[in-house]
């Protein structure tokens, strides 16, 4: 065994994992950060269903903003978890693992807030 085999074995595998860490917009990164985003926009529209206040100006009234979040709650949350399940490598990878887990949070958050909203629309008219 030479010095020059000995030293070339570490040095191959630091390559190797230089060249699994990706750098800029990959398609499973741009499917993750969509959900992400859809999931926060029923999240967001999710809390504001839920506020005291009916005359709000943009979407609606209380039940259409209840609705509205509920389903971009939904999106964002299956996105996320049709992201986490094709994602062949882990954070770092390019795959976007970490905005599919984050989509799958405030996912659940949204729908949650979207039915907690729609079940208060529903009681008081």
């Amino acid at each position: 065994m030479t010095v020059q085999s000995v030293l070339a074995a570490p040095a191959a595998a630091h390559i190797a994992v230089q060249s699994a860490a990706t750098t800029g917009l990959t398609s499973g990164r741009l499917v993750g950060t969509t959900a992400a985003v859809v999931a926060l926009a029923g999240m967001v529209i999710g809390g504001l269903a839920l506020a005291r206040s009916t005359d709000r100006p943009g979407i609606g009234n209380r039940r259409t903003r209840a609705i509205i979040a509920l389903a971009a709650g939904l999106v964002g949350l299956a996105m996320g978890v049709v992201n986490l399940a094709v994602a062949d490598g882990g954070p770092g990878t390019g795959n976007g693992v970490i905005a599919g887990a984050m989509a799958l949070a405030l996912g659940l958050i949204g729908t949650a807030l979207g039915g907690l909203a729609l079940t208060r629309a529903r009681r008081t008219g």
